[in-house]
């Protein structure tokens, strides 16, 4: 019996060693998605430009790693050293101000980058699918396998464990000694007990996991009565994205555009004649006139029959909602856009290159809370933080690194109470 315990031991630690050894570049990769994630995702993307360039290649394109790192963990400061590349980055992205990442290690950049480069580029593979197979290739890695992987290791143990057994039972009869008879496995309590911890571990990983996830949908575009098209609105004719939800710089909702919107451009503008064909996101060509008569209906007007439209006739498109927060949770627009100088991509992506709108970011808690702690106040000529007279004497007086500057953080912006009422 003890040298049974003593085989057993040995397997399941040289088992417990394959795992490890196997699993261990999963969990590097794992971890440095997690990382670009919970940090880099509301901006960047590996084979992607979006409110900032894409991030693949980027270790050959700074050269110098400690640049690079110097640079991730706070821009600002760097810009000051006058680094060619670095300030000709910061002006081809207007200079747009990119979030501060002090607390990130020289490994967690490591794992990060190493995450980039094993993301493969979506247009070697074959033509784009739309939004939810970007989404599916940026997040495939190597998990599943490995972890099937170690089932079937776990398999073996069990199976030589079994045989090991049977042959001390015939060593046994031919030494003449008395051999017990073997618990079958249904029967043996190490063994219920071994698979019972296993299928609780796994389902409470899943449980957590779901629990998570419960209410977010990153990614979510649903199919709206009118395909208004971000690409051709804010994008090729840039129209302003405060001219239709003007409501974000003045109120806590940005809110949906009336018909009347629409129809300032839309009594004029009757067919769609731009160079370009609007394509949905399963590769099917869009009507571009066809959509602008969907729109005539819903306002009522008739261009054959009058040039003059009444808004009385009109009534509410029926726009389905994209992005939708809890009700225990307050989200003012006005102060991120208004006071904090937010750009609206920051949270909505480049909705200028979009068709249909989707959700960009995944909007958790986790994602507000670590822009709050990385994002700098922009104190300077904004009359709304002119009550912190501390910190603008501290900051004056050096007592604060300019460099570094305000948080929203620093400001309450972690605060249970600012955003859950």
């Amino acid at each position: 019996m003890i040298q049974h315990r003593r085989i057993a031991k040995t397997l399941v630690s040289l088992v417990v060693l394959i795992s490890c050894f196997f699993s261990d570049k999963s969990f590097a990769q794992a971890n440095g998605q997690a990382l670009f994630s919970a940090n880099c995702a509301s901006c960047h993307a590996p084979h992607k430009e979006l409110t900032g360039p894409a991030l693949a290649g980027v270790e050959e394109r700074w050269g110098d790693k400690k640049k690079l790192y110097a640079w991730i963990r706070n821009n600002q400061a760097f810009l000051k050293t006058g680094d060619k590349y670095a300030n000709e980055l910061y002006l081809r992205y207007n200079k747009t101000q990119m979030n501060l990442f002090p607390n990130l290690t020289d490994p967690e950049i490591d794992a990060i980058l190493a995450y980039i480069k094993s993301v493969p580029d979506p247009k070697a593979a074959g033509p784009d699918t739309g939004v939810q197979g970007a989404a599916a290739t940026s997040g495939e890695d190597n998990s599943l396998v490995y972890g099937i992987l170690t089932l079937v290791l776990a398999v073996v143990v069990l199976i030589l464990l079994q045989v090991n057994s049977n042959l001390k039972k015939l060593s046994d009869e031919k030494e003449g000694q008395p051999a017990l008879e073997p618990v079958p496995f249904w029967r043996n309590k190490v063994y219920i007990a071994i698979v019972a911890i296993l299928l609780f571990c796994v389902g409470g990983y899943l449980t957590v996991k779901g629990a998570i996830g419960l209410g977010r949908t990153k990614n979510y575009q649903p199919e709206q009565p009118i395909y208004y098209s971000h690409k051709v609105h804010a994008g090729t004719n840039q129209i302003s994205c405060l001219y239709c939800h003007g409501g974000a710089q003045d109120s806590k909702h940005a809110n949906i555009p009336s018909v009347n919107i629409c129809m300032n451009c839309h009594m004029a503008i009757n067919e769609y004649t731009g160079k370009d064909k609007i394509y949905r996101e399963d590769g099917s060509e869009v009507d571009g006139t066809a959509e602008i008569k969907k729109l005539y209906q819903y306002a009522g007007f008739d261009p054959n029959v009058s040039k003059v439209w009444d808004p009385n006739k009109a009534k509410p498109i029926e726009w389905n909602k994209v992005h939708n927060l809890p009700d225990h949770v307050y989200f003012n627009h006005s102060q991120h856009i208004k006071a904090g100088k937010v750009q609206c991509q920051t949270c909505h992506g480049e909705v200028q290159k979009m068709g249909v709108a989707y959700q960009f970011a995944e909007l958790s808690m986790g994602w507000c809370i670590n822009c709050h702690r990385t994002t700098q106040v922009q104190f300077k000529d904004n009359g709304f933080y002119s009550i912190y007279q501390k910190f603008h004497d501290d900051l004056k007086n050096g007592k604060i690194d300019s460099s570094k500057g305000i948080t929203v953080e620093k400001i309450g912006g972690t605060e249970c109470q600012k955003c859950h009422y």
